[in-house]
């Protein structure tokens, strides 16, 4: 760049033009007096006049650059006086974050020095540079909007990990979070602050005063008197908690906010910003004037349509402002001020960004003369700028700020060779470009203009006090339906304008999907695919480091615009070839996922890691796929090897610093997510400790090996995805399952695989998290109802209480207008209805997906088990997130997905080719979710007959060795609403506690399947070894369950009665009360068995039905027994009423029980009510007195103790009779007398039996069993119990063959 100027008149780039006068005409140089005038028009004066033709000096391009040096040295003479305006600040000229000694606690730094990054409790940083005397300003822009504390501090301040910025005496500090000021004491001051607004710190040494600005709105003077004079200088200083970040702009570049009277601690560069401005004048001239060589004058032209049409002339004399105004233009103040601002003016004529061709005629023009490498400083520098003034505009009600940054964004990336550059090197490797597809939310919504927008608010009042729905409709009044048509006007008039910007950001995706652009390399959608790739495998492998993840609300935004740009091209191909599938038909085929054409980097597949896959299945993929695996490859290096690599290599680290830096793609030499607005590698580790937590770069070598384990992407061409010539990219390895026919483009479906990943990283959770606002609104709804029916009910003469209600009524009313236009805003940019079409849309796309790959049978297994989470998390989206605004009722074909999915759940939840255990968790979780709502479980009634048959058969599984606690609960929500007594939503002693959520699954009516019931009852009848197998595990862990209830009560009991009050572990509680609902739940089972398949028990012709209901005999008493005593351990435990154990009371378990015992004993057979009853009484467990207690009859004993005590009501079924009918209540009074008389008649009847003559291994039952071969003897439960397990004798371990009948003989 020193070379600039000296030699020839114009030396770059080597443009030689002939001297000789007949070569004039050929070449098109105009004559000298018309190029005279020419150039004098072009280059004027500072003040703009053109000396009178006389005085002027002739030019031509000889002398020209001497006149261009003369013209740049007028006024530069104000550089010399730049040094006394320094007066008043210390240090250096250029103004950075001090990170050699300014620092405190653990912090991230960018490359810059001007973006910060909390990696502590409480981290504290200041600048370079210091002022003692003058007025001073530097602006922070906000990159998240937690705990900071912003503002100035002096050298003698000392900070820690508890006390930061404005925490100290001479320390003053603004933090928007809290909304408050500090200098050692707090008080209220300024706004609260929100991710993409800019502070800007103002401070007045010569009147002592500090004052700061949010969006350049003043908060007005925060510290006065502030401590001066001798050794007094204020540093910029900021502290910030840990994952909080900030850019700081000193003056580095234009202050977005300036204020009168306040200078930037780093000077403008006047001088090259003098230069650039007058060169750019001289370039407007340029295309200003136009030069008719035939009439030999010069003409005013429209600059809108200027074109550089090939003269000479024109070029040259462009070459010339070129050859200065190129290496101003790799500065980022002059970029930002004089080149962004220009470009921006030409946009603001308005019409479409196509009606300015001349901002693609300027790109042009940079290209061809200037160097390579200063055209991408610019436009690196250029793009910079747009996407930090984008980031970082306030809303403002027509959102004009953001289309007019958007709109440059498109023109400039709509010329070709510049969108290429920026693709390869800087959109996606240094800068967060996916910033450019997200619309902020506003927080304060007034400065935003949604009071203008939205001037009448509502809110639903559908809400009741247990926070459920009503039932009742309400009718609306008149009032309420203008208020809220005059909303829902409001809602539509922002709708439209931020549909705007949303039309931007689709089309700024369109450019960089275009494949047709093959001029000069690949075509930008392979570029983007390449980078789009890369993104996604940064989120997907740092799920830690949140500097790199890509923060989940920019996620969204970028999903729903990639979306529309990928259905675009999608349908645009299929208008082109009518064979491939439209997007409404849109799938991933399943050979993406096992040719390794595509990379997911370390993601879990659904048969577990891909190296064992390819182990195991690589026959299969041979047979089937013809897909050859190399050996070498099998062999490939592990994940523990790299990471071993890494360690060794972290000494190389440092001295490999700038050629890691050119590894676009590293880990950690991507920009930091949360740091500077746009660059930002926040890769300088500040730590007081002086310990480097942290490699500052992944050394290259690191890098190459992961290549080798992974495909690699950067290298992959436009052939290697779309396919040629036989070679079917993309679509290599098509089993014979799949359909021979063209979806769309090979590189599209890359883009929808990415779209699936994309969902399942981060948009669901977000999608969660923004619901938030609408509970929000429902929560200060149902409170200002509540004041006002208070205020109804107040009386007059209590003003006081009046007052305080109608302050409170206030307070309520401002929050939700407030809340009531922020979730409008939401509700448009996340929850709109296009959105919601947009998420169906993915699930559709999941289920084809998934159904296409199941087909080819083992190789299902290759697939990444996002597919699976992705089909369940947009299902439970579209149901419980979008649903107070759009219904999912009213999708397209809404009833036939829901079938679809329903039958993927039914059929993958005990897949064998699954082995995740998490992902099988879920999808037995979503079935269990499914069946609680009427809609999804008529879906899965609708599945084929099959289908649903193999879905009851392992749902009847036994329960061990598995998760059964979800399959009992399936069960049991299929059951519930049949049962004894089981219509209840809500257990009746909880009806007055409010619950937490009302959408729970668990808080659903009952809904129960009769088809699905039927189909359990076949199957146990049918299959002679599924009954007793299930009903044995389900008799197992119900022995477990309640036994753990008792030993956990029985310690919560003893803690409380401890004189020193130790409180009982919230966790131990959790814990009980979940085996208490476990124990329930599994009664139920039992309950629905015995009634759909009462023969599995009380047929005593089947081998095992006598064992059977002897365990279930033993069972229920042994429930009961504890249950019912008087004054015992679950009474005791019941009423203390410990939160947590909400849920454990008498009537579930009771009912449960009695449930099971009518069944057997009343609502059954002669012969089967004999047998039940002989084996219940024969039970040395039972006790009629416990079923005399579920009807309130308590023993004469007991009641005589407990009338001086208390008049405490007893347990009694009467007294439900909102939950159990009276024809139950009549057969439980039909099943006590019949109980009643049956003892009698066996107390009498029964002789007593010599201690001889008793079994004896449980000493209750006479001895009735004898075994072959070795002739021992026991009871037939005993034997029958034992059998199950072990086949060795009891006594002599002999291994038994068989077992007789035994009786007494007569004679002995």
């Amino acid at each position: 760049m020193t070379s600039r100027g000296a030699g020839t008149a114009f030396s770059r780039k080597n443009y030689r033009l002939s001297t000789e006068p007949e070569k004039s005409k050929v070449t098109g140089i105009v004559n000298s007096r018309l190029l005279n005038d020419y150039l004098h028009r072009v280059f004027t004066n500072a003040d703009g006049n053109q000396p009178a033709a006389a005085y002027r000096k002739h030019l031509t391009f000889q002398n020209l650059q001497e006149h261009l040096d003369r013209l740049l040295a007028e006024e530069s003479g104000s550089e010399d006086s730049r040094d006394q305006l320094a007066e008043g600040r210390l240090g250096p000229s250029t103004v950075v974050l001090d990170h050699t000694s300014g620092f405190e606690g653990l912090l991230l730094v960018d490359d810059d020095l001007l973006g910060v990054i909390g990696h502590s409790n409480f981290g504290s940083i200041r600048a370079t540079t210091c002022v003692y005397k003058g007025k001073w300003i530097y602006e922070v822009l906000i990159s998240s909007q937690g705990l900071m504390q912003i503002g100035w501090c002096t050298l003698n301040c000392r900070f820690n990990q508890e006390e930061g910025v404005g925490d100290t005496p001479d320390s003053y500090a603004y933090d928007g979070n809290r909304v408050r000021k500090w200098n050692v004491t707090t008080t209220n001051y300024g706004k609260s602050w929100a991710a993409g607004d800019i502070v800007s710190c103002l401070i007045d040494l010569d009147e002592g005063t500090i004052a700061f600005c949010l969006n350049g709105i003043s908060l007005g003077t925060a510290f006065d008197n502030i401590t001066r004079g001798a050794g007094m200088a204020y540093f910029p200083a900021i502290s910030l908690s840990f994952k909080e970040s900030v850019a700081f702009n000193f003056g580095s570049r234009p202050l977005r906010y300036p204020v009168e009277g306040y200078r930037p601690l780093q000077d403008p560069p006047v001088a090259d910003l003098v230069k650039a401005r007058k060169l750019l004048g001289y370039l407007k001239n340029v295309i200003h004037i136009g030069i008719d060589v035939t009439e030999g004058k010069l003409v005013e032209k429209d600059t809108s349509m200027w074109q550089l049409q090939g003269e000479p002339t024109v070029l040259i004399t462009l070459a010339h402002i070129f050859n200065y105004f190129s290496p101003l233009m790799c500065k980022v103040y002059l970029v930002e001020d004089v080149l962004m601002t220009f470009l921006l003016s030409i946009l603001e004529r308005g019409g479409a960004v196509e009606a300015h061709p001349l901002i693609q005629q300027l790109l042009d023009l940079m290209w061809l003369l200037m160097e390579e490498y200063e055209v991408h400083e610019c436009l690196k520098q250029l793009l910079m700028s747009l996407l930090r003034a984008y980031r970082f505009s306030p809303i403002i009600p027509d959102l004009g700020l953001q289309i007019h940054y958007l709109r440059l964004t498109i023109a400039v990336l709509k010329h070709e060779k510049s969108r290429k550059y920026l693709l390869s090197n800087v959109l996606f490797d240094v800068l967060r470009s996916v910033v450019f597809f997200y619309i902020k939310s506003p927080l304060r919504v007034e400065e935003a203009g949604l009071q203008e927008l939205i001037p009448t608010t509502w809110w639903p009042n559908r809400f009741t006090k247990e926070g459920k729905e009503s039932k009742e409709v309400k009718e609306e009044s008149a009032e309420e339906r203008l208020r809220r048509r005059a909303y829902e006007r409001g809602c539509q008039r922002l709708k439209k304008r931020i549909e705007v910007v949303e039309g931007l950001q689709v089309q700024i995706l369109k450019l960089l999907l275009n494949n047709k652009d093959r001029g000069g390399g690949e075509a930008s959608r392979y570029i983007f695919l390449n980078k789009f790739r890369k993104f996604l495998q940064e989120n997907a492998s740092n799920r830690g480091n949140l500097t790199v993840l890509c923060p989940p609300e920019y996620m969204v935004c970028f999903l729903h615009r990639l979306i529309a740009a990928l259905r675009f091209f999608w349908d645009g191909h299929k208008a082109k070839t009518p064979a491939a599938l439209s997007s409404e038909e849109a799938y991933v085929p399943p050979q993406l996922f096992y040719n390794g054409k595509v990379d997911y980097f370390d993601l879990q597949r659904l048969g577990g890691l891909l190296s064992h896959l390819k182990k195991t299945l690589k026959d299969d993929l041979a047979a089937k796929a013809n897909v050859l695996i190399d050996p070498a490859e099998l062999q490939a290096v592990t994940m523990d090897d790299l990471d071993e690599d890494e360690e060794s290599a972290t000494s190389a680290a440092q001295s490999q610093r700038p050629s890691a830096a050119l590894a676009i793609g590293g880990a950690l030499a991507r920009p930091g997510w949360l740091s500077s607005p746009t660059l930002g590698r926040a890769n300088r580790f500040l730590s007081t400790a002086a310990v480097s937590l942290m490699n500052p770069r992944r050394p290259l070598g690191t890098l190459e090996k992961i290549k080798v384990r992974t495909l690699s992407v950067e290298q992959r061409t436009e052939e290697d995805i779309e396919g040629s010539h036989g070679n079917e990219g993309l679509l290599l390895g098509r089993p014979p399952e799949e359909p021979d026919q063209p979806i769309t483009e090979n590189s599209l479906l890359e883009v929808l695989d990415g779209i699936v990943m994309m969902y399942n990283l981060s948009v669901h959770q977000q999608l969660g998290k923004m619901v938030g606002v609408s509970d929000d609104v429902n929560e200060y709804a149902m409170a200002l109802k509540d004041t006002e029916e208070k205020i109804s009910r107040c009386p007059k003469r209590r003003r006081d209480i009046h007052e305080e209600l109608l302050k409170s009524q206030k307070v309520f009313s401002e929050k939700l207008n407030h809340l009531s236009r922020r979730l409008a805003w939401i509700n448009v940019t996340i929850y709109s209805k296009e959105k919601m079409q947009d998420v169906y849309w993915l699930l559709q796309v999941c289920i084809r997906t998934i159904e296409h790959g199941d087909r080819t049978g083992s190789l299902f297994a290759f697939m990444p088990e996002f597919y699976l989470s992705v089909a369940m998390n947009s299902y439970s989206a579209l149901k419980n997130y979008f649903s107070p605004v759009n219904s999912m009722e009213e999708l397209p074909g809404y009833e036939e997905t829901l079938m679809r999915l329903a039958a993927i759940l039914a059929k993958h939840f005990a897949d064998s080719r699954i082995v995740g255990t998490d992902i099988r968790d879920s999808l037995m979780q979503a079935l269990a979710s499914y069946v609680c709502y009427p809609h999804s479980l008529r879906a899965v009634e609708r599945i084929p007959e099959e289908q649903r048959i193999s879905m009851m058969k392992n749902l009847l599984a036994p329960y061990e060795q598995r998760p059964w606690a979800q399959t009992n609960w399936i069960l049991v929500r299929l059951w519930r609403g049949c049962g004894f007594g089981y219509r209840y939503t809500r257990l009746p002693h909880l009806l007055k506690t409010k619950p937490e959520d009302a959408s729970l699954p668990s808080l659903q009516k009952p809904c129960p399947s009769t088809l699905l019931q039927q189909h359990m009852a076949d199957l146990l009848r049918s299959d002679r070894d599924l009954a007793p197998s299930f009903l044995n595990s389900v008799l197992n862990q119900l022995n477990w369950a309640f036994s753990e209830f008792i030993g956990m009560i029985q310690e919560i009991q003893q803690a409380a009665e401890r004189l020193e009050r130790n409180f009982v572990d919230s966790r131990q509680l959790k814990v009980c009360a979940t085996c208490f609902d476990l124990s329930v739940s599994l009664l139920r089972v039992l309950e629905m068995t015995v009634t759909l398949a009462p023969e599995i028990f009380l047929d005593w012709n089947r081998p095992s039905s006598e064992l059977l209901l002897r365990r279930l005999a033993q069972l229920l008493n042994q429930v009961l027994n504890r249950v019912t005593a008087e004054r015992n351990l679950f009474d005791r435990v019941v009423n203390l009423r410990l939160p947590g154990l909400e849920s454990v009371d008498h009537y579930p378990i009771l009912v449960a029980v009695t449930g099971i015992l009518v069944r057997l004993l009343v609502d059954t057979d002669v012969q089967g009510a004999k047998r039940a009853t002989a084996v219940l009484l024969a039970d040395p467990c039972f006790q009629l007195r416990s079923i005399q207690y579920l009807l309130g009859h308590a023993e004469p004993s007991a009641l005589a103790a407990a009338a001086p005590a208390t008049d405490k009501r007893h347990f009694s079924l009467h007294t439900y009779t909102e939950y159990i009918s009276a024809e139950e209540l009549v057969k439980v009074d039909k099943m006590l007398s019949h109980l009643s008389e049956e003892s009698k008649q066996a107390a009498a009847t029964t002789l007593p039996t010599s201690e001889e003559d008793l079994c004896p291994i449980c000493y209750a039952h006479p001895i009735s069993a004898i075994f072959r071969p070795c002739s021992h003897k026991s009871c037939k439960a005993c034997i029958n119990q034992h059998l199950m397990n072990n086949k060795d004798c009891f006594f002599c371990k002999a291994t038994i063959t068989g077992v007789d009948d035994f009786t007494k003989p007569a004679s002995s």
